[in-house]
Order: C-alpha cells, then sequence, then structure tokens
C-alpha cells in the first residue's frame, strides 16, 4: 500500500529533479529539491487535519482529491493564485503580472515580481490567518470530541464553546488586535482580508455541513457504524464536493507562508512552482496514506497536534504582517506538535493494551 500511494510522488520527485538539473543544472537542482523539503515541513500537519476531512469522502471523492487536487495545489495555489494576489493587490494588468513573473529581473515601478508578492503579504496573511484560526478554534471548542489531548486546556475551552458563533468573535477579535499591532499603514487591508477569510471559512464550512445534516438515513447509518466500531460513513455527491472546496482553501492557506518564503531561496517561478509542487505530491499521498492505513484511529491525539500546530500557524502568519519570522521555525513547530501528539498517542496505546491484558490467575496443586 506503501508503493502503491506515494508511487506518483516518487515518480513525480525523479522527473521533477532531472527537469531541474537539465533546466538549471546543479543549483536549480539543490534549489528544488530544497524548496521541495521546505513544503514538506511546512504542510506535514494540513496532511493530517486533511486525512479527517478525507475519510469522510467516498472512494470516487478521495480519487478527485488524488488528481483534480493536485492540479489545483500545483498549478492553481502555487502558480496561478500568486498571479492573481500580485495583480489584485498592485492594481497590475494581467499580461504585466505574467510578464513579471517570467522574467525574475524584471521591474515595474521598480519592483520585481517577488516584491509585488511580498508587498502583498499583509493580505495573504490575513486571509490565511483567521481561516486557518477559525479550523483551530472550531476544534478547541468543540464539546463533542471523543478524547482530549491537553485536558487542562480542551476542557475549560470546550465549556466557553458551547456559546453560539464563540469561535467568530474570538477570530475577529484576534483580527482586529492584529490590524491595531502588526498591520500600520495596511490595517484596512489586513481588516478585509481577514473578514474575507472568515466568510470563506463560514460559506465552505457550513454549506458542507448543511448538506451533510440532510442525509438523515446516512447519519443514522453512520451512528450505527460508530457503535459497531467501524470507521465513518463516506459522503459523495454536493456534501463530498464541498469537503473538496473545503480541502482546497485549506491547502491555499498553508502554502501561503510557503510561497512568500519560497521568494527568499529563488527568484524563478517555475523553480518555485516545480520545487513547492513536489513538496505538494507528498501531502496529498500521504493524507490518503493516513486514511486507508487508519492511522488517526489508532494514534488518535494525531488530529489534536495537527490542529495546535494549525492554531501556532495562524498566529505565526497574522504576526508575520509586521515581523519576519523564518520558515525553518514555522516547520519546526508543526512537526514538534504532531511529534508530541503521536508520542501521547502511542503511550496512551500502551496504557491501554496493558489494561486489557488478561491478568494471570495462579493455580496451586494439592500439596
Amino acid at each position: 500500500m506503501f508503493l502503491r500511494t506515494f508511487g506518483w510522488s516518487f515518480a513525480i520527485t525523479v522527473l521533477g529533479l532531472i527537469a531541474a538539473g537539465l533546466l538549471w543544472g546543479a543549483q536549480g537542482f539543490g534549489i528544488v529539491l530544497i524548496l521541495s523539503i521546505l513544503e514538506i515541513s511546512l504542510s506535514f500537519d494540513n496532511a493530517v487535519v486533511n486525512a479527517t476531512v478525507l475519510k469522510r469522502m467516498n472512494p470516487y471523492w478521495q480519487k478527485i482529491f488524488l488528481t483534480v487536487g493536485v492540479l489545483i495545489a500545483v498549478f492553481g495555489m502555487r502558480l496561478v493564485f500568486p498571479l492573481l494576489v500580485v495583480g489584485l493587490t498592485a492594481k497590475l494588468n494581467p499580461a504585466t503580472v505574467i510578464d513579471l513573473a517570467l522574467h525574475s529581473n524584471a521591474t515595474h515601478d521598480g519592483l520585481t515580481y517577488g516584491q509585488y508578492l511580498e508587498a502583498a503579504n499583509p493580505a495573504i496573511a490575513a486571509f490565511g490567518g483567521v481561516f486557518l484560526l477559525m479550523i483551530f478554534l472550531d476544534f478547541v471548542f468543540d464539546d463533542e470530541k471523543e478524547h482530549n489531548w491537553l485536558g487542562w486546556i480542551e476542557r475549560p475551552l470546550e465549556k466557553v464553546g458551547k456559546l453560539d458563533a464563540f469561535s467568530s468573535v474570538v477570530a475577529l477579535v484576534v483580527l482586529v488586535l492584529a490590524s491595531n499591532f502588526f498591520a500600520g499603514e495596511h490595517a484596512e487591508t489586513v481588516l478585509l482580508a481577514g473578514v474575507l477569510g472568515l466568510i470563506t471559512y463560514l460559506v465552505v464550512g457550513g454549506l458542507s455541513s448543511i448538506f451533510e445534516s440532510g442525509l438523515e438515513e446516512d447519519a443514522e447509518r453512520e451512528e450505527a457504524a460508530e457503535k459497531s466500531g467501524k470507521s465513518i460513513l463516506q459522503v459523495g455527491g454536493k456534501a463530498a464536493f464541498f469537503l473538496f472546496l473545503y480541502l482546497e482553501v485549506l491547502d491555499a492557506s498553508f502554502s501561503f507562508d510557503g510561497v512568500v518564503g519560497a521568494f527568499a531561496i529563488s527568484s524563478d517561478i517555475f523553480q518555485i512552482t516545480l520545487g513547492l509542487g513536489i513538496g505538494a505530491m507528498y501531502i496529498r499521498s500521504l493524507t490518503v496514506f493516513l486514511v486507508r492505513k487508519g492511522t488517526l484511529d489508532d494514534y488518535v491525539y494525531l488530529e489534536h497536534g495537527a490542529h495546535y500546530a494549525i492554531g501556532a500557524l495562524s498566529v505565526i502568519l497574522l504576526v508575520g504582517i509586521k515581523y519576519h519570522i523564518p520558515e525553518i521555525v514555522t516547520g519546526l513547530i508543526g512537526v514538534a506538535f504532531i511529534g508530541l501528539a503521536l508520542g501521547s498517542s502511542i503511550l496512551r496505546n500502551r496504557r491501554e493494551g496493558a489494561q486489557d491484558e488478561p491478568e494471570l490467575v495462579s493455580t496451586s496443586t494439592g500439596e
């Protein structure tokens, strides 16, 4: 199953690195390899969260996620989307943006494409930061979680989370604080982008929930499956479509810092797209592997660790509006949360296993 799941990723890696070596020599080969590793390290927690959503989708939509979703992730989010952001924020026409992107040394009004993208960072960070913050808040405020990892934090939050729309209120308060302390002259832009991030989360997540909740018969079957210890029911149709959209927006939010940070390594948009695209392939494959392997069911705190990593990333994005935070720090924080959650899960499983072992009863023979 490992080779079947990661086979395409391995193949794309080999072909991509060969192409990088032929097109840009040893230096280009190294840059593409570094960018691939950067993307994987930044998005490992993304794979875990993706898996929690993907396991709710039927095999057809899981395949769509691996095919169409990859094309959207590689070409849409890591190539086309930055072009759109630069065009909208800098108010440049498409031809000028494409020309700047294709010629890394070209300038318009004294700025290169990478510099325009960096200038758009306040809007990008606010949108992605609020979107990811909502994911984290809705998770920690959820009082229906089967397990608590950090109970001393999560139990009090579950109580206050019973208030309607409390996560949205907290997100808006955080957005206002970020615009006040970090945005400076970009305060209006940050507020607008953050509100759009919140609206996107509420609309996409809300529509998916509506279609899922409308399947009453399926819900009953899901409850029966859960009681029998089976995996949850997988959905299709409109519900799966909106879950798919949710995953793509989530991937975009995770890719923002990687795309912007990549220009510190290379100014060539094709090197960046190829390197980040290879990394995105591994994130997709890892997501599917976690679902098919049932890893989230075996290691129950992984989902918690991923969401705490998302919460940390949302704060990093918002703080990054003003202060530069090295990508290696972002990546290490995500890996640290995942590692701690995995370790806690292993310890829990060992304790559970020890409790389930039958006690040895000593018997004596007559003397």
